[in-house]
C-alpha cells in the first residue's frame, strides 16, 4: 500500500461543497421512516433525541478533522501510520465493505417504498440490472461528477419540504407537553436509533484530500451536519404533532404517509410525486457510497478505480436481488446501524486518542535523541 500521490488541482472540489455532500448523504430513505424507531425510545420526547444525535454528529466530525489534519491524508493514510501497512490495510478494507453495504441497504430500502407504494409487481431483479449502467457511468465520471449530483439533487428537492406545513391543518400542538418526560438514558437511546438516518457524513474520511483549503472546509461540512439536524427535527416535530404515539409505532413510513395528507386542486395523490423525487435523492447517496468503497479498495490495494467499479456495481444489483423481503432488509440495517453507530461514535473518537498518543510519543523521541547527539 503505497501513501496516496497528490491529488491535481482540477480534481479538487471546493470547500463550500462539503455542505452538500454532508447533506446529500445524511438525507434519504432514512428520512422516510425514521420517527418510529426513535418514539419508541424516547415518546414524544424524540425531537430532543434527534437533537442530541445532531450534537454528536457535530461532535464526530471535528475528530475527523481533527484525525485528518494530524495525517495530512485520508483514513487509510490514518490507518498506515498507527498501524502499519498490513493491519492498516484491513481496517481499511473493512471502512470501504461499510460503505458498499450503506449503498446497498440504501438501494434496497428505496425500491421497497417503491414496490410498496407505487409498483406492487415491480421486479427487484429488473431494477438491478437497470442501476447497473447508471451507477458505473455516474461514478466513473469522477468524484466532481457525483458531487454534482448532490448538489443538483439538494436545489430540487428543497421547496417538498416546507409542504409538510400543510399537514399542521391537523396538528395537536400539546402533544409534546410536557418536555423531557423521559431520562436521558432513553433519549440517548433514543438518538442511537436514528444513528441509521444521519449516516454517511463519514465519507468526509475518504473525500478530504479532494478538499481545497481543507482549514476552511470545516464549517461547511458542519453547517451540512446543521442543516440535517434542523431538518430532521422539523420533519419529527410535525409528526409528533400530526400522529399520535401509538400511530408512530405502527407507521413504517411516517414521512412518506403526510405525503398523502397533501393535496393541490390539480393533484390528488401528491405521495406518488414525492416517492418519484426521491430517487433524485437517493441516487447521490448510492452514488458516494460507491465511489468511497470503490476508491478504498484502489488506495489499499492498487487496483485500477474503473475495474473495481465494475464489480462493485455488479455486487450492489446481486445484493438486492438476493434481500427480497421486509425482515432480511430490517435484519441487515439493524446490523449495520450498530456497526455505523460504534465506528462514527466510538471508533473515530478512540482512534484520534490513539493517534494523539502516539505522536506525542514519537515527538518526545525525537527530542531525546537530538538531545542525546
Amino acid at each position: 500500500m503505497s501513501d496516496e500521490k497528490v491529488i491535481k488541482e482540477q480534481y479538487l472540489i471546493s470547500p463550500f461543497l462539503s455542505f452538500f455532500i454532508i447533506h446529500a448523504m445524511q438525507v434519504g430513505v432514512g428520512v422516510l421512516g425514521f420517527q418510529r424507531m426513535v418514539v419508541e425510545e424516547s415518546g414524544y420526547d424524540a425531537w430532543i433525541s434527534v437533537l442530541l444525535s445532531g450534537v454528536m454528529v457535530a461532535i464526530s466530525i471535528a475528530c475527523m478533522y481533527a484525525l485528518l489534519k494530524r495525517a495530512d491524508g485520508d483514513i487509510i493514510k490514518v490507518h498506515q501510520q498507527l498501524f502499519g501497512k498490513w493491519v492498516g490495510g484491513i481496517l481499511s478494507t473493512a471502512i470501504g465493505l461499510y460503505f458498499f453495504f450503506l449503498a446497498l441497504i440504501i438501494f434496497r430500502t428505496y425500491l421497497e417504498v417503491l414496490q410498496l407504494w407505487m409498483f406492487e409487481d415491480l421486479q427487484t431483479w429488473f431494477i438491478a440490472i437497470l442501476s447497473i449502467p447508471f451507477f458505473y457511468y455516474v461514478v466513473s465520471g469522477g468524484f466532481r461528477t457525483v458531487v454534482g449530483l448532490a448538489f443538483v439533487s439538494i436545489l430540487i428537492t428543497l421547496p417538498i419540504y416546507p409542504l409538510f406545513l400543510m399537514t399542521l391543518e391537523f396538528a395537536h400542538y400539546i402533544n409534546i407537553l410536557p418536555v423531557w418526560k423521559h431520562s436521558f438514558t432513553e433519549l440517548f437511546l433514543g438518538a442511537k436509533a436514528s444513528t441509521f438516518s444521519y449516516s454517511g457524513f463519514e465519507l468526509l474520511l475518504i473525500y478530504y484530500p479532494f478538499l481545497k483549503k481543507k482549514e476552511f472546509s470545516q464549517k461547511w461540512t458542519q453547517l451540512g451536519g446543521i442543516f440535517t439536524t434542523l431538518l430532521y427535527t422539523y420533519i419529527m416535530l410535525i409528526c409528533l404533532f400530526f400522529y399520535s404515539e401509538e400511530q408512530i409505532n405502527k407507521t413504517v413510513w411516517a414521512t412518506l404517509t403526510l405525503f398523502k395528507v397533501i393535496e393541490f386542486p390539480f393533484l390528488e395523490r401528491f405521495e406518488y410525486i414525492g416517492i418519484t423525487m426521491w430517487m433524485i435523492v437517493c441516487a447521490p447517496n448510492i452514488a458516494l457510497a460507491i465511489w468511497a468503497a470503490s476508491r478504498m479498495v484502489k488506495r489499499v490495494f492498487e487496483f485500477n478505480q474503473r475495474h473495481v467499479l465494475i464489480v462493485f456495481v455488479f455486487m450492489l444489483a446481486g445484493g438486492i436481488m438476493l434481500l427480497p423481503t421486509r425482515q432480511e432488509i430490517n435484519m441487515i440495517t439493524d446490523i449495520f446501524s450498530e456497526i455505523g453507530f460504534y465506528f462514527a461514535f466510538a471508533y473515530i473518537p478512540l482512534l484520534l486518542l490513539l493517534q494523539i498518543v502516539v505522536y506525542k510519543v514519537k515527538k518526545k523521541g525525537a527530542q531525546n535523541e537530538t538531545t542525546s547527539m
